[in-house]
């Protein structure tokens, strides 16, 4: 059993921590499916490597991958307005439904279309190489770094965004950085896990978090935690009953949330008695 689990434990111990950050950041802006849709865009990028017969692995696949989830940080960061008609929530559920339907298209073309599918969704992070961690959790060390920089502003504009125009700072410039370095992150990690587990690790832990603690500090600490026990919690349970490893982790991550949230309400209840 070791043998096989080391490594997605190790990916799943590095992994999660900037995920949670930016997760935090997300739920806080109120464009809770902007990571599904970034994830969904690099992914259209690595059918695209697929369809061309390139090597996944390679950087020249990472880079078309990221192409198209930097289309998407323009996209989003000059549809995100102060004020309109149109919530930036439809565009980004657009954006989220033909990126699905291109790669479908893609990879119908492919010899192998219907399994590169599955793990365009579910991945599987079970196959995850040391090379693979380590090169992503590089890459996330260095967004942490940049994000740490420009805090000030990323928290500005994430968390009092009218006060970010008040005090004229650029906000849709501000709003491409996050994006974009967002992009990197969801990039890199979507070739290890898949769709749906970028969603699952960016949201959920998130919303525990928020729900449950008032301070950034906090926040962070009960997300870290239950990415933590939901991860190694989900690769356990799919090395036990022979279940596909990135389902698994998403619905341990959802049962995790209904036993958060109950305990939570619970916790208001008998103090509001």
């Amino acid at each position: 059993m070791w043998e096989v689990m080391f490594w997605p434990c190790v990916a799943c111990v590095l992994l999660p921590w900037l995920l949670v950050y930016l997760g935090i950041h997300v739920v806080q802006r109120g464009i809770i499916f902007i990571d599904i849709a970034m994830a969904q865009m690099a992914s259209l990028g690595i059918c695209t490597a697929v369809l061309l017969q390139m090597d996944l692995e390679s950087s020249a696949t990472f880079a078309i991958a990221l192409a198209f989830t930097l289309v998407g940080a323009a996209i989003f960061s000059f549809t995100g307005k102060r004020t309109s008609q149109v919530p930036q929530e439809a565009v980004i559920g657009i954006a989220y439904v033909v990126a699905t339907a291109a790669a479908v298209l893609l990879l119908s073309r492919a010899a192998e279309g219907d399994e590169e599918i599955k793990n365009m969704l579910v991945g599987n992070i079970l196959l995850v190489s040391p090379a693979e961690v380590w090169r992503c959790f590089g890459l996330f060390v260095a967004v942490g770094l940049f994000h740490a920089l420009a805090r000030k502003q990323f928290m500005l504009v994430s968390f009092d965004r009218e006060r970010a125009f008040q005090t004229g700072l650029n906000v849709r410039w501000w709003d491409f950085l996050f994006y974009a370095s967002f992009g990197v992150v969801v990039t890199s990690f979507v070739r290890i896990a898949g769709v749906l587990l970028v969603f699952t690790y960016l949201i959920v832990p998130a919303v525990c978090g928020i729900g449950l603690a008032e301070t950034l500090r906090k926040r962070l600490l009960i997300g870290w935690g239950l990415s933590l026990v939901g991860g190694i919690l989900g690769l356990y349970l799919s090395f036990q009953y022979d279940l596909p490893s990135g389902a698994a982790i998403v619905c341990t991550f959802g049962g995790l949330l209904i036993l958060v949230s109950g305990a939570a309400t619970a916790w208001s209840a008998s103090r509001r008695s």
